[in-house]
């Protein structure tokens, strides 16, 4: 039904004062702009803050994660090398040895002091690896170190035990555990020389029940190399990046003096630091580093978040005011004389896209929407002719290339035959003949099948079997045949004549000997029926069934097996149809796919058709 709209200035009716729709709209329009801008102004206004706060802490709490996993390389670099002297047994065999004079001065020059060696430049920082040894037989080899010099070579030095029997840092080590018991401490000349050493015991395992303690070796690194990643810059000016330890001791800072961790007065024992502390107005987030509870905490001031938060405000605010006057103009110059119309055009459109070409509009006057509606109403009206005519065509013309497809098969069997009954009667035998002309009959009878192109699958099956009845006059005992027939698949259709001629390929090429057997097989697999006809003839190369399955090959090999998966393709579509696996003197496997689809209007008897399926 066609529908009249008025006019942006038509009046209503005699009555006056009548305000056209353009202009309702754009009140309207206007009303909720506005209104929308406000609330949305404000709203983000509110929340602005806390939004930055939580970008700004997660891209920190990453930059933490990134300093963390770059501390943790160089500490676990510390530790594997320690590791290698740990888990040294010449070393361990060495330092336990009580030998003369000239013994001892032979295993320290070529076996502990190079490796030793080794240990203090295994890494590319500045290691100081002292070892001290219960072992007083062996000599102790040392430097002092004192002053500001910086002794930045990589050493070794080695002490006897009785040094620091009485040391407190060697009291608190823990008791051993297997590869896993070792101390991060400032000890001797760390404090002085701005280092921490990684203590570990160095173990005899000759006996598991009784570890006994052969030394003490101590790895000394700068606290500038092993936190050289611990850097305020990367968090902005005015930040502060601190490394604490597990009583609250400040072993590392950087960032602005006075600021950081210490401004806080940590302790052993408080509670974790604040998110946003607000005496210092500053944020603070803290990352748990891998070594001894050691503590990486940030403090970011809150003005460098507040200055990016008011700058953002502004450009925000420029931004809305464009957008309301940029809407408003928009609004007043086309609300009045294209919503209407656009509206309509575009239902008529979307019905169109749906499949309904029967609707139609209609615009009075003279412009561009009236053309615009008629070209919709034309062009409508030849896309509904044009689909009806291509529907019919496309129609005719698969039912001619079905037909076609299925009238190349017969004529090659009817051949077969004819000519095994022409040797018959050459030899004579006469009941072989009858027999087979008879078989030829009903054979035809179920193939012409009042001219159907779909049929019963048991027909189908039947249908072969009458035809593998024929060749049984012709091979007798040299052909052995056996049906595997799912009884799930008699209440299905299928189109006729696909399974037989792949029967009669079978029996024509596949002969290896005096003897053949054949499967054939009928189930159902989900929603597709599968027939297979295995036999162990003579196989196929790749190549042959590649030629067989060639569109652009012109030439008569496999023509009716091309013929059946043209045909079942057309019928089903491009995802079913034939497939065929085979192996040179083992034998082939054909495999035919076609969707389950229930027949219509009767049913099959269906105990009878499995009876003549076995």
């Amino acid at each position: 039904m066609i529908r009249r709209f008025l006019q942006p200035g038509q009046r209503k009716g005699s009555g006056t004062g009548y305000i056209p729709i353009g202009y309702k709209l754009m009140l309207s329009y206007l009303a909720f702009i506005i209104l929308l801008v406000s609330a949305n102004f404000y709203i983000s206004q509110t929340m602005y803050d806390e939004s930055m706060r939580r970008q700004t802490r997660k891209n920190i709490q990453g930059t933490l994660a990134q300093i963390r996993d770059n501390v943790a390389y160089k500490v676990d670099d510390i530790v594997q090398t320690s590791a290698t002297l740990y888990n040294d047994s010449s070393l361990i065999q060495s330092v336990k040895r009580m030998d003369e004079r000239m013994d001892n001065y032979n295993r320290m020059n070529k076996v502990i002091i190079p490796k030793l060696e080794s240990a203090s430049k295994a890494i590319g920082l500045n290691l100081r690896l002292s070892v001290y040894f219960h072992n007083k037989s062996l000599d102790e080899i040392y430097r002092l170190w004192g002053g500001r010099e910086d002794y930045s070579e990589q050493t070794y030095n080695v002490y006897h035990m009785e040094r620091i029997y009485n040391k407190r840092w060697y009291e608190e080590l823990p008791e051993e555990s297997y590869n896993k018991t070792m101390l991060w401490r400032q000890v001797e000349e760390d404090q002085t020389d701005g280092r921490i050493s990684l203590i570990r015991r160095i173990v005899d395992m000759g006996n598991l029940l009784e570890i006994k303690e052969v030394g003490i070796m101590r790895f000394s690194v700068r606290l500038s190399e092993l936190f050289e990643s611990v850097d305020y810059k990367k968090l902005g000016e005015g930040s502060t990046l601190t490394v604490v330890d597990a009583s609250g001791n400040v072993l590392y800072s950087s960032g602005r003096p006075g600021g950081g961790v210490q401004a806080h007065g940590l302790k052993t024992g408080m509670d974790p630091l604040p998110a946003a502390d607000a005496k210092n107005n500053a944020l603070v987030l803290e990352e748990q580093l891998p070594q001894q509870s050691w503590r990486l905490v940030a403090e970011v001031p809150l003005h460098i978040i507040e200055q990016e938060a008011k700058r953002v405000r502004t450009v925000f605010i420029l931004i809305c005011l464009a957008c309301v006057i940029l809407f408003v103009l928009t609004g007043f110059l086309m609300s009045r004389y294209l919503s209407i119309r656009i509206t309509k055009i575009v239902s008529v459109l979307n019905a169109f896209r749906e499949g309904n070409l029967n609707k139609r509009i209609k615009y009075r006057g003279r412009g561009e929407f009236p053309q615009i509606a008629d070209a919709l109403n034309a062009m409508g009206e030849d896309i509904e002719a044009l689909i009806n005519k291509v529907y019919l065509t496309q129609l005719q013309k698969k039912e001619a290339e079905l037909e076609m497809l299925q009238a190349q098969i017969n004529p090659h069997f009817l051949y077969n035959t004819l000519s095994s009954i022409n040797q018959l009667a050459k030899f004579g035998e006469t009941e072989k003949l009858q027999q087979m002309v008879v078989q030829l009959a009903q054979f035809y009878r179920l193939t012409l099948n009042s001219g159907r192109t779909m049929i019963p699958i048991a027909a189908e099956i039947e249908q072969a079997s009458a035809y593998l009845d024929i060749q049984k006059v012709k091979y007798g005992r040299r052909m052995d045949v056996a049906f595997d027939i799912d009884p799930d698949i008699w209440p299905y259709e299928t189109v006729k004549l696909i399974l037989q001629p792949f029967i009669e390929n079978t029996l024509k090429h596949a002969w290896s000997g005096d003897r053949i057997h054949i499967r054939v097989l009928v189930k159902k697999e989900g929603d597709t029926i599968l027939y297979r006809v295995i036999d162990d003839g003579l196989g196929m190369k790749p190549e042959r069934i590649r030629e067989i399955f060639d569109p652009g090959d012109h030439s008569h090999v496999g023509c009716g097996i091309r013929n059946i998966d043209e045909r079942v393709k057309l019928h089903y579509g491009p995802e079913y149809g034939v497939s065929i696996f085979s192996r040179v003197g083992i034998g082939t496997s054909v495999q035919i796919r076609i969707p389950a689809k229930r027949r219509r209007g009767h049913r099959s008897d269906e105990r009878k058709m499995e009876q003549q399926g076995r």
